[in-house]
């Protein structure tokens, strides 16, 4: 029998993407939100998780993907990392899938750079491609102002 993995399951524009179930703390619909002066472009803000401050990522910034229309709010995927809790923005929340090495490809050619940079495997799905995200490729910002001086 193959080792499986289960994945949370959320959308970005029109990208599938999945994170490993045991990294995601929780989800939660849109939260209020604190703006961060002088944070990079991805960072949104931060949000109050019952009394814990956490970073808001909105993915499809970090993803070089077009704004969220205004009129679409944002769903978070709050996920586990060793500097504590960070919240990726995403557009839709999916289901936790269960995917298997028989399922597994390597990401396509035909994804943009920044994204391929932040995906470990590709799931071959009825339908769709799941893209399994390494968060810790996403969450490696730099900071405002950074780079090229």
């Amino acid at each position: 029998m193959s080792e499986s993995t289960q994945y949370c399951t959320f959308l970005v524009d029109d990208l599938y993407f999945g994170l490993e179930v045991m990294k995601v703390q929780e989800v939660i619909r849109e939260q209020q939100m604190t703006r961060v002066p002088l944070a990079p472009a991805t960072v949104s803000g931060l949000i109050n998780l019952r009394g814990q401050i956490v970073t808001a990522v909105d993915l499809r910034v970090r993803l070089g993907l077009p704004r969220r229309p205004a009129e679409k709010s944002p769903m978070n995927v709050v996920v586990r990392t060793e500097d504590g809790a960070v919240s990726l923005m995403v557009d839709e929340i999916g289901d936790v899938i269960e995917t298997s090495a028989e399922m597994q490809e390597r990401p396509p050619e035909t994804l943009a750079a920044t994204a391929r940079s932040m995906i470990t495997s590709v799931y071959k799905l009825p339908g769709r491609l799941l893209l399994a995200l390494d968060i810790d490729a996403v969450l490696a910002i730099e900071p405002a102002g950074a780079g090229g001086r």
